[in-house]
């Protein structure tokens, strides 16, 4: 789950990272309202969506007075706004952040995660603030610095002073960044968060570290025992039929084929696509229905596929190892019937019971294409749609 930058850096704060002060607008009357409340000569109008790259998009201005603060509102709200993150359909800016003026004497990177390689939470940090870390990685990767950070003891001050020193900051600024560093770390790990960015962690002319800008990622599997950061959920930000998809504990996610597929594992899934994409197909979707997956949800999963107008064939592909291949089978079945499916449908089950599924699919009077093993499946869907899309 991903939340708003004015959200992070209020749940930031809380952990005494060190933040600039502002206010979310929703008109261009709160807007200029907040300037007000805030003060000063100098503010930042931000348009608050979930993707990067904001400001190349004319989604960030900074601005002198009271009037620009609500023209610039008034012109972001409404706005579509387009990113290298949105990808060419951009987001409708529903909310801005009005946040007062910094004087910015140096612009840094700071972030934390999970290094999968090492299952170890890393401190990443870089002297390139303001820049995609990607590009960074990429180009310099010598100006990454990286300190992993045994869980078991959590992120010690030296942590903190080796990213300090590596970042060049003066002495009298390194008890500032270990605190700033620290409180970071436990935003991290106390709320379940799956990644914490700072870019630009800025150093004013005073010598004080900021965050400029916030990113917070959070683990859906941890939402269950974080109420405070799941309520600041926004669904307008996320894709409808992930969403609705969530509702049904399915895991989907929207790609741009042709080939809508509905298979049980993460791994399987992958590997469906993959065998979709050696025979010349498209797939349209990743879809999971886990392990228990009753009529409800395999119907579930069938409205969320059809509901993509690109799809123009299904693949469904369950392995039955807890659940039963017959009754699998039966609810292939009961929501191809209730969705009145009227394009091409292959089916392959193995496993449990599958002999008892696949008479089930034989026996239902739909136009259901059988397939023996998952290559035979790939070629059968990608031939029935006319090849390759």
């Amino acid at each position: 789950m991903n939340i708003h930058e004015y959200q992070a850096k209020a749940l930031l704060a809380k952990f005494g990272v060190a933040v600039p002060r502002g206010r979310p607008a929703f008109t261009s009357g709160e807007a200029e309202l907040a300037a007000q409340e805030l003060g000063g000569d100098l503010w930042v109008v931000k348009a608050q969506i979930h993707a990067g790259g904001r400001g190349k998009g004319g989604g960030v201005k900074v601005v002198k007075s009271h009037e620009e603060v609500q023209a610039e509102a008034e012109r972001m709200l409404g706005m579509n706004l387009v990113t290298h993150q949105t990808g060419p359909e951009g987001k409708e800016v529903k909310r801005i952040y009005v946040e007062e003026g910094c004087d910015i004497a140096r612009e840094l990177y700071l972030g934390v995660l999970l290094d999968r390689a090492t299952s170890w939470v890393t401190l990443m940090a870089s002297t390139e603030g303001g820049m995609d870390i990607e590009e960074v990685a990429a180009k310099t990767p010598e100006k990454i610095l990286k300190v992993a950070i045994d869980p078991a003891i959590g992120l010690q001050p030296f942590h903190a002073r080796e990213i300090a020193f590596g970042l060049g900051l003066e002495r009298s600024q390194i008890s500032s960044a270990v605190k700033f560093f620290k409180g970071l770390y436990r935003a991290y790990t106390e709320l379940d968060a799956s990644l914490v960015e700072i870019n630009p962690l800025v150093v004013t002319a005073s010598g004080e570290l900021i965050a400029l800008d916030a990113k917070m990622n959070f683990d859906d599997n941890g939402l269950y025992r974080q109420k405070a950061v799941e309520d600041l959920r926004d669904e307008d930000e996320e894709d409808p039929s992930e969403l609705e998809a969530s509702k049904h504990e399915l895991n989907y996610i929207k790609l741009d084929g042709s080939i809508g597929c509905m298979v049980n594992g993460a791994g399987l899934a992958m590997a469906t696509m993959d065998i979709i994409k050696l025979e010349g197909g498209e797939p349209a979707n990743f879809l999971d229905v886990g392990g228990g997956a009753t009529t409800e949800r395999v119907t579930a999963a069938f409205k969320i596929i059809l509901s993509d107008t690109n799809v123009k064939g299904v693949l469904v592909n369950i392995f039955g190892g807890i659940m039963r291949c017959d009754i699998i089978a039966e609810g292939i079945v009961a929501a191809a019937k209730e969705v009145r499916l009227q394009i091409p449908l292959v089916v392959r089950l193995e496993g449990t019971n599958v002999e008892k599924g696949k008479a089930i699919l034989a026996e239902s009077g739909l136009d259901i294409l059988a397939a023996n093993d998952l290559g035979d499946a790939a070629k059968k869907v990608v031939a029935a749609i006319g090849g390759a899309h």
